[in-house]
């Protein structure tokens, strides 16, 4: 038997981007147009983009400031993102590192006169071990990709964030990204064992183990973990992958109130069941469903639970999960429990959720993303009702109950004198957004579930963050990078 099986995505991502402009320098400081010369004698000019498409100038919901100059370099390899940063390290120059851009709180947002850092063509999976039960993968592996990857071999990789088709690795590992599996498997920092990092002045640096136990020295893989590409530049991971599960079921349980399927998620907490996902959805998520994909899933007021169970037993798992939902007959608290036997209807359900609610278009929108204890999820979806009734606009939340991870949306229709989408918000969604981020802090929560800090939350951190913790952290970003010339104003 092979113990170890080397692999390689099947995408070429090694060309520019078709949408890329032709290199144009004009637009750049004389520092810019110097540097730009430099490397590309040393990378060659189509590493090198002087006049890069406007995709890179933000995240997916944060836009680069007007005016913003940079420059663009999508290294082919380490060697590559090394001989970047040792210029920069040289030249006194900011670098904002960037993996697929689906961010959501502007963390990878380039800064006034900063070399923008693209992982994009670092797609290889350099190895995958069954035994061993790790793969080797470069940053620009797409999340989906590698799951893709592993299911030949009977294995899969935890960790899926709603933008799994979109995100990269090395993103999510810069974020901590999430997704729908936390509930059982957590977050990416649970399958992640090592790193392989750039340090600020190009310095190569091999963190954690291969093997599942390691307590050598401290933690540096777990601190880069979640710290946005402000300490070192991921390039490279060893994470742990997990045997494809033998048996999968969702079950679909309708509750008349939110109240009602936030006490059910409790009702599971209590119960023996461990589902592998468990996604609330209340009555206004499902009105937005229904307006953008005609899905026809909303019902008055009622809310959903949606949970998947996965493993041995997957019958006794979905009977034990059923009577602690009050699934049992008479049922006096109204609830409609179904188990989705289809595979079809149980993915559409599925998609939907990840996907189902759109963009809002026609309305001013702001997306939010806090964490607080399950156990006060009634009372997070309370405080999102009241906020919209105090502010006057319309709230509608997901959440990822099995974790107490929620994304409430705040909007207010989009007047029809003012089409553009790029207008700034109202500071009334500003000002609600604030409310719901402090009292999320009163819940016991987090200003961050999964997005990250970025930009969009930077404002917060002394809420969370006592001035002890601050200047920690601070002394730890001068250790790493005594210039700070790594994604500056991001994360800390």
């Amino acid at each position: 038997m092979t113990t170890s099986i080397s692999a390689s995505t099947s995408a070429d991502t090694s060309a520019v981007p078709a949408s890329a402009p032709s290199a144009d320098a004009s637009s750049l400081s004389p520092h810019l147009r110097a540097l730009a010369e430099r490397l590309q004698g040393l990378l060659g000019e189509d590493v090198v983009l002087t006049d890069p498409d406007p995709v890179y100038a933000g995240d997916h919901a944060v836009p680069s400031a007007a005016g913003t100059s940079f420059l663009l370099t999508l290294p082919r390899d380490v060697e590559g993102v090394q001989t970047v940063l040792r210029l920069a390290h040289e030249t006194g120059t900011t670098v904002v590192p960037r993996g697929a851009g689906s961010g959501l709180s502007g963390g990878a947002t380039p800064v006034d006169g900063s070399i923008v850092l693209g992982l994009e063509r670092l797609t290889r999976i350099r190895e995958i071990d069954v035994l061993d039960e790790v793969a080797v993968v470069e940053a620009g592996v797409i999340t989906a990709d590698l799951s893709e990857a592993l299911a030949p071999h009977g294995f899969f990789y935890a960790p899926d964030p709603a933008s799994a088709r979109l995100s990269s690795i090395g993103g999510n590992i810069a974020t901590n990204a999430g997704g729908l599996h936390c509930a059982k498997y957590g977050v990416t920092r649970e399958s992640v064992l090592g790193l392989e990092v750039v340090l600020a002045d190009g310095t190569l640096l091999r963190t954690g183990h291969r093997s599942i136990k390691g307590v050598t020295g401290l933690d540096l893989t777990q601190l880069l973990i979640g710290s946005e590409g402000t300490l070192a530049i991921v390039v490279a991971a060893t994470v742990r992958i997990r045997p494809l599960p033998v048996a999968r079921r969702t079950v679909l349980a309708r509750f008349p109130t939110v109240a009602g399927a936030a006490a059910g998620v409790n009702a599971i907490s209590r119960s023996p069941v461990r589902p592998a996902a468990c996604e609330l959805m209340d009555a206004r998520s499902l009105e937005d469903i229904d307006e953008n994909t005609g899905a026809g899933v909303a019902t008055g007021e009622s809310a959903v639970l949606l949970v998947e169970l996965d493993g041995y037993g997957i019958a006794e798992q979905a009977d034990d999960l059923i009577v602690a939902l009050g699934g049992e007959e008479p049922d006096p608290s109204g609830v409609e429990i179904r188990v989705l036997e289809d595979e079809a209807e149980a993915e559409h359900w599925w998609e939907l959720r990840r996907s189902g609610r759109g963009s809002g278009s026609g309305h001013f929108r702001l997306g939010e993303d806090v964490a607080i204890p399950k156990s006060r999820l009634a009372d997070a979806f309370a405080v999102i009702e009241r906020i919209g009734r105090e502010h006057g606009i319309r709230t509608s939340a997901v959440a990822h109950a099995g974790d107490g991870n929620l994304h409430p949306s705040l909007s207010l229709p989009r007047p029809e004198d003012n089409p553009d989408p790029s207008a700034p918000l109202p500071p009334v969604l500003h000002d609600a957004a604030d409310d719901l981020v402090r009292e999320a802090l009163a819940l016991g929560g987090t200003i961050s579930g999964e997005h990250g800090i970025g930009t969009a939350k930077h404002s917060w951190l002394d809420l969370e963050l006592s001035d002890a913790s601050r200047a920690l952290q601070r002394r730890l970003k001068d250790a790493f990078d005594p210039q700070h010339l790594l994604n500056p104003g991001k994360a800390l």
